[in-house]
């Protein structure tokens, strides 16, 4: 019997900071770990260096309870890095190419997946720079997932237009902000796409539109509408990961059939605590736990 799971595919990386510091990373990386934490036992699918620091990746995963199944090793390429700076507070990123997560096989996914169905396949964008990678997602995809979520992360220059837009033509959910709808450069009568064309251009059955500090809106082909805005008094120490956060509480929403407003509501609250934090990823379960027993005690109805 298969085993329907919330699949994670993509990137896992370092992060090294301006001040030495180095926190694991990568979109995905994050999702599956902020859902790890929230209960959720996400297949993550990826691919670490046989190195020092695929062995960390590997170390932390297990430490967390995480399913290592889906996480391949690859003899050759190195595990992923990048290098974040800040320029007036906003990160900036320099991504080092053809790493382990540019060469996940499509075949080993398949042989990973025999007892696994994805009722929610989540990917973002950066690994989709590789053929092997856009590849192997695209296999998943062929599994027919209830739900396909593409997180779009357009980091310049390590993205094409085309693979973008072939998988948002699969999606199902899409999240994205401001800047990144019009690097897509989608436009009707001259205008950008707005909220209700994207989603007609897509098929959707919904959107989320992440506004930085003015917050976020969510979208469905339904006809909803709805926003939400962070706390004036965030203490905000980096950036880095809070789209990510917010992402996972989404899904989250998805997979536990939460109201979309209360969803969305959540998703920010979550995204507003990992902007107090240095990096995307935190280790103490304790940083998850007030969040986990207030949406219990909440119990929302659809």
């Amino acid at each position: 019997m298969s085993d329907a799971r919330l699949c994670i595919f993509g990137e896992v990386l370092f992060d090294h900071f301006p001040d030495g510091k180095r926190v694991l990373g990568g979109a995905p990386f994050n999702v599956a770990w902020h859902l790890q934490a929230f209960g959720e036992s996400p297949r993550f699918i990826s691919r670490v260096g046989k190195d020092a620091e695929g062995d960390e990746i590997l170390t932390a995963m297990r430490g967390w309870g995480m399913d290592l199944a889906g996480v391949q090793t690859d003899p050759a390429r190195p595990t992923g890095k990048v290098s974040v700076s800040f320029e007036d507070g906003e990160p900036a990123y320099e991504i080092i190419e053809d790493c382990a997560y540019d060469a996940i096989n499509s075949a080993s996914v398949a042989a990973s997946m025999t007892d696994t169905l994805c009722k929610l396949l989540y990917h973002g964008s950066l690994a989709l720079r590789n053929k092997a990678s856009r590849e192997a997602l695209l296999r998943l995809a062929d599994g027919k997932p209830q739900n396909l979520f593409v997180d779009v992360n357009l980091r310049s220059p390590w993205w094409q237009r085309e693979p973008i837009l072939e998988m948002l033509r699969l999606a199902d959910w899409v999240k994205l902000n401001d800047d990144e709808l019009n690097l897509l450069g989608l436009q009707a009568n001259g205008a950008v796409l707005g909220p209700a064309e994207f989603l007609r251009e897509f098929d959707l059955r919904g959107l989320v539109l992440t506004r930085g500090s003015a917050g976020a809106e969510l979208y469905t082909a339904r006809g909803d509408s709805m926003r939400v805005s962070p706390d004036d008094n965030v203490d905000i120490v980096d950036t880095v990961g809070a789209g990510d956060a917010f992402a996972s509480v989404i899904i989250l929403g998805l997979a536990r059939e939460w109201p979309l407003q209360v969803t969305l509501q959540r998703a920010q609250e979550f995204a507003s605590k990992v902007v107090g934090l240095r990096g995307a990823t935190v280790s103490d379960p304790g940083f998850y736990q007030p969040l986990v027993e207030n949406w219990r005690l909440a119990q929302p109805s659809s």
